[in-house]
């Protein structure tokens, strides 16, 4: 899986995979069910970014899960604040 130096990115490119492991589902018919996501510290102190969509709330991914449900779909959608979402993120899951 690919690190992005933004959130947004992380979340275009998870939304874009998504995509591309369900062929037959179209960007607007997606059924979304769980958001994952994961930020990285680096050695230099720059933070990047991963995230991942999945049709089935409880799947295991490489990220922790931080929303289900309708707020997985609205991400998923476009409909989300980014300020908003890097709230969610507990510091001390962050990866160092």
């Amino acid at each position: 899986m690919t690190m992005y130096a933004t959130l947004e990115e992380a979340i275009d490119a998870a939304r874009e995979e998504f995509l591309a492991d369900n062929p037959g589902v179209e960007e607007e018919d997606a059924d979304v069910q769980q958001l994952n996501i994961q930020k990285y510290v680096l050695q230099d102190g720059d933070i990047m970014w991963q995230a991942e969509f999945f049709a089935d709330e409880g799947e295991d991914g490489e990220c922790l899960p931080i929303l289900s449900g309708e707020g997985a779909q609205a991400v998923f959608d476009g409909d989300y604040d980014e300020i908003e979402l890097r709230q969610e993120w507990l510091e001390e899951n962050a990866l160092h």
